[in-house]
């Protein structure tokens, strides 16, 4: 059975097990903003989510994570449809995510119903990388 729920403190060494980018300070933000979540199957965590919302209107999901042994199943699908309807239900009508340009999450979130909408190019700078794709899903209505 999979159940999502919000991150707690003691859920640290999972979390960074996966999140290699969050620092103490920034972990504490997700447990303390609820922007934060653990993915569990039959009580076992196999994954996380977390997101922000730009200009205090567009969620935006900074990182999903599957753990590899758990890929496959459709939980990433499910987490992706939680989040979706989490976001409808506190009223916001559109939300956001990014993959790098070299990376296959792109399709997984074009089968999900979100369209490219512009990218940012890292190059020359600290953080050099392929360019990020951004893409959106409308939460209500065809706009």
């Amino acid at each position: 059975m999979l159940t999502i729920r919000y991150v707690t403190e003691a859920d640290k060494p999972f979390w960074l097990s996966i999140d290699k980018h969050v620092t103490e300070a920034g972990f504490l933000q997700k447990v303390r903003g609820r922007f934060g979540y653990v993915i569990f199957r039959d009580q076992i965590p196999v994954g996380l989510f977390h997101y922000n919302v730009l200009w205090d209107m567009i969620p935006f999901l900074n990182l999903i994570s599957i753990i590899p042994e758990a890929r496959g199943h459709g939980y990433g699908k499910r987490t992706m449809e939680y989040w979706e309807t989490e976001m409808r239900r506190d009223g916001y009508q559109m939300v956001l995510v990014s993959t790098q340009a070299d990376e296959p999450a792109q399709q997984f979130y074009r089968k999900l119903g979100y369209r490219d909408c512009g990218c940012l190019i890292l190059d020359h700078c600290p953080f050099d990388q392929p360019a990020e794709l951004f893409m959106r899903k409308n939460l209500v209505g065809s706009i």
